[in-house]
């Protein structure tokens, strides 16, 4: 096996098509296909099934995968460690997470580890942030999350099992215009919510599965945007919202927000990555040192 049939194997496996593969790649479609039969040849196995839909793997294509990219991960961090660069994290985080909560974890890292460059990349979305990661693209993700398994808020986690460690803790707050009719009422429940309308954002959104997880299906749920949206929604009283109190602080000591008197539980900053990558020299001391 060669460094380069296996990057190429890896791509055409991310990119289920030898054409997006080469693409990816910057080759010619026939050299890809030419690097996947050399390296069944030289295996003695078929590593995919071609189907119209494209190539999917074979039980031994899946075997290889994980050798594959750990062999590719310690090839680039020897080629760091040899030229003397610097080890690099590529961390993944959600635009709004990466405005509030990557500074400090950022800030934590540098403290414990100087020699780390970390190359911060944000994204929409959380299901992108874990294909990533499965994929190799990303070293971490930070995720929002509750409980003691991966995906607990109400997401799907990856059929590849992931690693994770919590690093803060985010506390959310229900809050609605300062006329709202529930403004001082005492340990609500969710059934004196019953009839509102709540702000929530799309159906993956982080606080839209915990407002289902706690709150439950009695308020009307009205989907207006992004978090800035929701807030803004919520101050001219056109419903109330959850949401994480890093971004609603402004407006509550301002008192164009009031909060209300419900139990909202905390959630997770959680860091994500893929556990079969912890063999790679200082990976898993670097990842430790982002925690509180």
């Amino acid at each position: 096996m060669e460094l380069r049939q296996l990057r190429t194997f890896e791509a055409v496996v991310r990119h289920r098509t030898v054409t997006e593969a080469a693409i990816a790649l910057e080759m010619a479609p026939s050299s890809v296909s030419e690097q996947i039969r050399t390296l069944e040849k030289s295996l003695g196995v078929a590593l995919f099934d071609r189907t119209g839909r494209g190539m999917r793997l074979t039980t031994a294509g899946e075997r290889l995968l994980s050798w594959a990219r750990r062999l590719l991960d310690q090839a680039e961090q020897a080629r760091r460690d040899v030229t003397g660069q610097h080890r690099e994290l590529r961390l993944g985080a959600l635009e709004t997470i990466t405005a509030t909560y990557v500074p400090r974890v950022l800030a934590r890292l540098a403290e414990r580890r100087p020699d780390v460059r970390v190359d911060v990349r944000p994204a929409a979305s959380r299901d992108d942030l874990l294909v990533d990661v499965t994929a190799g693209r990303l070293e971490a993700a930070l995720v929002l999350d509750t409980g003691d398994i991966l995906g607990d808020l109400g997401f799907p986690a990856p059929a590849e099992p992931l690693a994770f460690l919590d690093v803060d803790a985010v506390p959310l707050a229900l809050v609605a215009a300062p006329g709202h009719r529930l403004r001082g009422h005492p340990r609500l429940t969710p059934a004196d919510l019953s009839g509102d309308r709540l702000l929530v954002n799309a159906p993956n959104c982080s606080f839209l599965m915990a407002a289902d997880k706690i709150i439950g299906t009695g308020p009307e749920r009205v989907h207006v945007g992004s978090v800035p949206v929701m807030r803004a929604w919520a101050e001219q009283g056109m419903g109330i919202a959850l949401l994480p109190e890093f971004a609603v602080a402004t407006a509550l000591r301002s008192e164009t927000l009031v909060k209300l008197d419900f139990p909202a539980p905390e959630l997770n900053l959680r860091l994500v990555w893929r556990g079969d990558r912890e063999d790679l020299p200082g990976l898993r001391d670097v990842l430790y040192a982002t925690s509180a």
